[in-house]
């Protein structure tokens, strides 16, 4: 039985505002800012979603869930996760591991990651460890360090037995 392997990667960015939750992995993180965006703006989900998306050859996550339709507005990123890895299931692909990095200057995230890692491989169906998730900051600088916003980059790799 052959194996077929696929990479990709993703990356997200939104900006920091007044007045929104700060979600990230899908955990509600206490902050006094959250992400702004036509969803709940989680980076972290939304970059992976690339990667798995970049990975099949789908293109991007523009493309099957665009900011332009009204049922995406506000919504949960943890189910654009779960429809994600039911197409990618359908199409015989599974996730054999992800690597995710969030850059924030701030809040501290290490103490959510686990969750973070938990979340994801409840909703890809994979076991947690196939998931790594990592914090860090740029030590002050670029639009992340100066706390105006908070990126995240996820690489995936996608195994199918044929």
């Amino acid at each position: 039985m052959q194996t077929q392997l696929r990479i990709g990667n993703g990356y997200d960015a939104h900006r920091l505002v007044a007045k929104r939750p700060l979600i990230i992995g899908g955990v509600k993180i206490p902050w006094h800012v959250g992400l702004d965006g036509h969803s709940d703006a989680d980076v972290l989900l939304h970059a992976l979603c690339d990667a798995c998306i970049g990975a099949a050859g789908w293109g991007d996550l523009g493309k099957h869930f665009p900011s332009s339709e009204a049922q995406y507005r506000d919504a949960d990123s943890r189910i654009l996760v779960r429809e994600i890895s039911g197409r990618l299931a359908a199409e015989s692909w599974r996730v054999a591991n992800l690597d995710c990095t969030i850059v924030a200057q701030r809040p501290q995230l290490a103490p959510h990651v686990a969750q973070m890692e938990a979340n994801i491989a409840a909703d890809l169906g994979v076991d947690v460890h196939l998931v790594n998730v990592k914090a860090t900051t740029t030590d002050g600088l670029g639009f992340c360090g100066r706390e105006q916003g908070i990126a995240a980059y996820a690489v995936a790799l996608l195994e199918r037995r044929a």
